[in-house]
């Protein structure tokens, strides 16, 4: 038994949840700071804002980071990176379209690990209009691919991928997820 201890166990399953809850947070604080910059900062007024809280408390989010992410938004907090929105479209394999939403801070380094992951599975990035033809207003598929489950797993693997990265926000596909 030398070299275990109970401790480290601990440590290991502290270190996996903190790392998720962090993932976690920072895509809810983006999205706080998007919608304080478009709505203004008081969740009464924003009703978009006022979601977000919602969903962060849910969260178990700190209040503290949740006011911190606000004046952000807002402006209040100098210093603070300027974050937007930007919509990637590409393909995955099969011929799957994508539609990537993103909240970053640096468009550049965004889109060259969205260009990675794409390329690494067998997909491509497009331009702008190249998937979202596939998509109706509210990003629900006009029509979807048929796919076999090792093709569908493949498919899913590439949408985890995508969730790893901490720019990326909301993530639409079509493909047949029956």
């Amino acid at each position: 038994m030398s070299g275990h201890n109970k401790w480290s166990k601990i440590k290991r399953q502290k270190a996996s949840e903190d790392a998720k809850k962090s993932r976690i947070f920072s895509k809810i604080s983006r999205k706080i700071a998007i919608a304080a910059r478009d709505g203004g900062g008081d969740p009464e007024m924003n009703p978009a804002l006022s979601l977000l809280i919602e969903k962060a408390k849910e969260a178990n989010m700190p209040r503290d980071n949740i006011d911190r992410a606000i004046k952000r938004g807002t402006g209040e907090l100098k210093g603070g990176e300027s974050m937007e929105e930007v919509t990637y479209e590409g393909y995955a394999p099969f011929g799957v379209a994508l539609v990537i939403k993103t909240v970053t801070d640096n468009r550049n380094r965004t889109v060259a690990e969205i260009r990675t992951i794409l390329e690494k599975s067998g997909g491509s990035l497009g331009t702008l209009g190249s998937a979202s033809y596939v998509f109706n207003d509210e990003y629900q598929p006009t029509f979807t691919i048929p796919l076999t489950e090792e093709q569908k797993e493949k498919i899913e693997r590439l949408l985890e991928d995508f969730e790893e990265l901490e720019d990326v926000v909301d993530i639409y596909a079509n493909y047949s997820k029956d």
